[in-house]
C-alpha cells in the first residue's frame, strides 16, 4: 500500500531537486524516495550501542598471545606434520 508524504519547501530548492531528477532522468518523487532511502541507509542503525558493547566487552579481557614469527613456525610445523 503507498501513502502519500506532503512536503513543503521553498520554491528555489524545488527547482533545485526538479534539475536533479531530470538530470537522472528521473521523477521528483522518484528522486525524493531515492535520497531519503540513501539517508535511512547512513543512519546507524538500532544494534549500534549493542555493537559498541560487545567490542568494549571484548576489549577488557586479557588473551595469551604469542611473537608472529614464532606463531607461524608451529602452524608451518603443524601443516609439515600432518601431510607426512
Amino acid at each position: 500500500m503507498s501513502i502519500r508524504l506532503q512536503v513543503v519547501m521553498d520554491e528555489a530548492e524545488l527547482r533545485e531537486i526538479q534539475r536533479s531528477a531530470r538530470r537522472q532522468r528521473m521523477t521528483v518523487s522518484e528522486w525524493v524516495r531515492n535520497a531519503l532511502r540513501a539517508a535511512r541507509r547512513a543512519e546507524p542503525g538500532p544494534d549500534r550501542g549493542r555493537k559498541l558493547e560487545a567490542i568494549r566487552a571484548s576489549s577488557r579481557h586479557a588473551f595469551p598471545t604469542a611473537d608472529i614469527d614464532q606463531m607461524l613456525a608451529e602452524i608451518a610445523r603443524g601443516r609439515a606434520e600432518s601431510d607426512r
